[in-house]
């Protein structure tokens, strides 16, 4: 007799041999060239992340990195500046002995974009310092460290001179944001896809590249007790919280133009909103998962105008205090306009039309100036109906689940106990799983991840094209009515607080509040 033969065993052509993983995921050997190579992007993050993986051993031998930009240096002055940055952006202290090694595989061009000249010698270029792959020719990724609108000329320019295809096995890298509605989206889509093959196309959201938000899949779907309360019969609501306390730093002119609904709402908080609400995937493939998270996106309600004022709430933040200090207003940061109307603050109500989640309201907040940095995704789920022994003194509280993203990895259930030595006095407790503390290993930073999926040709956690239309379709409503209807009470929070009044009542009116954070 089976040992259980009341389980069911379902035979599928998905299901695959277990076999036994390797220790460490094969990365091919590879160049790569980015465009922007001396700038604020390439010194804060790309290099020192690659510095970091080839220090922990997870890069292969022979890689090359290529920085092409317009300042006039060599190598060797090259490789001293990035020395410098990492020295000043990164939280080690600079092993000189591997800084030096990895060094050696670090090369710089000058070039300006619009130049074809150049795009002939950076042909040349990576021929000499590549090394073939296993498939016979090199493996070249562009990565576009560059502003937004100088990204189609260098691709035009990549497809004109045969870099795209054929030459290379070629993989190129975008950085959001990816165009500023859904009608420059799709003309950006346009030109990407007009040189390279959407499988060659790596959008980054470096937001997905973190372990718990990775972890979401797993969680959801390898424990029974989760994947079958989540939905409308036992949830609630969900709450997507993106808080971060610093102001806009050195990005007045960018945040000028963008605001928050394009910087945070468009694309972390709906790839985080797909992930949340998704069906299982099929099977662990990229465009399995990509799928799903499609499918809810293209459910979500659209947004009348009627709808968006009086569920849609925005903000900007004063002068205020955070921690023991004073911190200026949005409309005193550098390259602002002294009467912006930029938001900084956004929070709303999502529904998503489908049969899981039907009647469930996603609330949605993010902001700039708020009293901490957190990310957090809130899954309150419902009350019980009766009091327990029909004690009207007793207050249940509903069993919370939160998936912290940053800054500290973890995931907690809040449930119910009785508190010692009382008389049947109900306790709400916590019960924490610390990633740091349980595995008790190197975490990657997000861009080490971003990099090690991209190096290992991993597509899952990349933005494919049409889930940015549909994601810019979602929001598009919003910024359009917020353009045409100028707000008169800017700024209407301080900074350190957590956003205007009305966040507050738009979640209230409904019987709800926001999650403590």
């Amino acid at each position: 007799m089976p040992e259980f033969e009341h389980d069911t065993i379902i035979d599928s052509r998905f299901l695959q041999t277990c076999d036994i993983p390797e220790a460490k995921p094969r990365i091919e050997v590879f160049t790569m060239v980015i465009f922007g190579g001396a700038g604020d992007l390439t010194r804060r993050k790309l290099l020192p992340s690659l510095f970091h993986l080839y220090k922990n051993d997870e890069l292969p031998d022979g890689f090359a990195v290529l920085a092409f930009d317009k300042l006039s240096l060599d190598d060797h002055a090259y490789r001293e500046a990035m020395k410098e940055a990492l020295k000043t952006f990164d939280e080690e202290p600079v092993d000189d002995d591997k800084w030096d090694m990895f060094a050696g595989h670090v090369h710089y061009m000058k070039g300006f974009f619009e130049d074809d000249e150049k795009f002939v010698q950076l042909r040349r270029k990576v021929f000499e310092i590549s090394r073939p792959a296993s498939k016979g020719l090199p493996e070249v990724i562009y990565y576009m460290a560059v502003p937004p609108q100088v990204t189609p000329r260098v691709i035009e320019k990549l497809k004109a001179h045969n870099l795209c295809r054929e030459v290379f096995n070629s993989r190129v890298v975008v950085e959001k944001p990816f165009g500023h509605d859904r009608q420059s989206a799709a003309r950006l889509n346009k030109i990407l896809t007009d040189a390279f093959d959407e499988n060659q196309i790596y959008r980054i959201d470096h937001y997905l590249a973190r372990d718990p938000v990775q972890n979401i899949i797993f969680f959801r779907f390898t424990n029974t007790i989760f994947e079958e309360t989540w939905n409308r019969r036992y949830v609630d609501n969900v709450q997507i919280t993106v808080a971060e306390d610093i102001g806009i730093e050195h990005r007045g002119t960018f945040y000028e133009q963008a605001g928050v609904v394009r910087d945070i709402v468009q694309n972390h908080i709906m790839q985080a909103l797909g992930l949340i609400a998704m069906e299982a995937p099929i099977g662990f493939d990229a465009d399995f998962v990509r799928d799903e998270k499609l499918k809810v996106l293209r459910s979500i309600r659209p947004l009348s105008e009627n709808y968006i004022d009086r569920f849609m709430v925005r903000g900007q933040y004063g002068p205020g205090i955070l921690g023991d200090s004073e911190v200026p207003g949005y409309r005193q940061e550098k390259d602002v306009a002294s009467s912006s109307n930029t938001p900084t603050f956004f929070a709303g109500k999502f529904q998503v039309d489908n049969l899981r989640w039907a009647g469930v309201p996603f609330y949605i907040r993010t902001g700039k100036r708020m009293p901490k940095k957190v990310t957090e995704i809130c899954i309150q789920f419902k009350r019980l109906p009766l009091r327990l022994f029909g004690r009207t003194c007793d207050v249940l509280e509903p069993n919370i689940l939160v998936l912290t993203i940053q800054p500290d990895e973890k995931i907690s259930l809040k449930f119910g106990v009785k508190y010692p030595y009382t008389n049947n006095q109900i306790y709400s407790a916590n019960m924490i799983f610390s990633y740091r503390e349980i595995f008790k290993t190197y975490l990657h930073r997000p861009y080490e991840r971003v990099l090690l999926d991209l190096l290992l040709g991993d597509l899952t956690l990349f933005v494919r094209e049409d889930t940015i239309e549909a994601m810019w379709g979602i929001v598009d409503p919003i910024i359009k009515r917020w353009e045409e209807l100028p707000s008169k009470d800017f700024p209407n929070y301080a900074a350190g607080t957590w956003g205007p009044p009305e966040a507050r009542q738009m979640v209230e009116q409904e019987g709800r509040s926001w999650v403590t954070v």
